[in-house]
């Protein structure tokens, strides 16, 4: 069984930096795509990053040059580096893991991020 657990999220000021850890448990993490997301209150979870087994990656428009995903596969950790932080991103974070050709998401339990003066 995999599992995932977020961390490093908090409360910061508009301009500020945040980043974010999702450690998986079990093995072959090497296989996994890893996917961050965000959750607002009281709105749909959004596609934030993706990191692929490969390497891989991509953005969200809203995100991109701002955010930066990368993976650690010593510790098997996912990091989201977040600069420049605007009160939009705002939101619960969750990172998601796949295996490579499978159709299986694991998911870790969130960190709330909040931009806030």
């Amino acid at each position: 069984q995999v599992q995932l657990v977020e961390s490093g999220g908090g409360l910061v000021q508009p301009g500020g930096s945040l980043r974010l850890s999702c450690a998986v448990s079990g093995s072959n993490f090497m296989l996994y795509h890893i996917t961050w997301y965000r959750q607002a209150l009281g709105k749909q979870r959004d596609f934030v990053a993706l990191l692929t087994s490969g390497g891989n990656i991509n953005y969200a428009n809203a995100v991109r040059g701002r955010f930066t995903i990368s993976r650690e596969n010593a510790k098997n950790t996912v990091y989201l580096q977040m600069n420049n932080l605007k009160p939009q991103d705002t939101a619960v974070y969750y990172c998601s893991a796949r295996l490579r050709e499978t159709a299986t998401d694991y998911w870790g339990q969130g960190t709330q991020v909040t931009v806030s003066s």
